[in-house]
């Protein structure tokens, strides 16, 4: 069973910085891809950013330049820093993951982690 777990939301004011972690475990034989999404109240899930295995980096445009994404493979762990943050960045973060098990594709979704910028 693989599970990816989040951590490093919180509550931040306007300009702050926060850092998301995302741990996966479990019977992985190799990542492709892990990425942030994110999904804001009423509205629908969105990309953030995604790094692909080796170092190819996507973001979202409103997150470009204030978000960098990257990957500790070693440990199967990618990070997100947030610096400049806006209260439109207040959203439910999500971990995501494509890659393979031993025994098949894998695609997994961590339980979403609440970040707010507020004042």
């Amino acid at each position: 069973q693989v599970q990816l777990v989040e951590s490093g939301g919180g509550l931040v004011q306007p300009g702050g910085s926060l850092r998301l972690s995302c741990a996966a475990s479990g019977s992985i034989f190799s990542i492709n891809v892990m990425g942030w999404y994110r999904q804001a109240p009423g509205k629908e899930r969105e990309l953030v950013a995604t790094i692909i295995s080796g170092a190819n980096t996507n973001y979202a445009d409103s997150v470009k330049g204030r978000f960098t994404i990257s990957r500790d493979n070693a440990k199967n762990t990618v990070y997100l820093q947030m610096n400049s943050l806006k209260p439109e960045d207040t959203a439910v973060y999500y971990c995501y993951l494509r890659g393979r098990s031993y025994a098949s594709a894998l695609e997994r979704w961590g339980q979403g982690t609440l970040v707010t910028v507020s004042s």
